[in-house]
């Protein structure tokens, strides 16, 4: 993978907007795939801050996001 590949799933990641989903869509790597990258990428204490930030976060996970858009 190219570092502008690199860089460019990192952004998303760390984008409270896109959900992971939209970075499968968009990028074609998983979840599991983006917290890889983002681990093998970040320093250790930015990877925790960015671990803690996007755990749980309804605007991260489309599933969790969509009944708040029903109300």
């Amino acid at each position: 993978m190219k570092t502008k590949e690199i860089s460019e799933i990192i952004d998303l990641a760390w984008d409270d907007q896109a959900s992971f989903e939209t970075i499968l869509k968009q990028t074609g790597i998983t979840e599991a795939g983006v917290i890889r990258i983002m681990r093998q990428n970040l320093k250790p204490a930015s990877f925790r801050l960015w671990r803690k930030r996007v755990s749980g976060r309804k605007t991260k996970h489309e599933k969790l996001l969509r009944p708040l858009k029903s109300i």
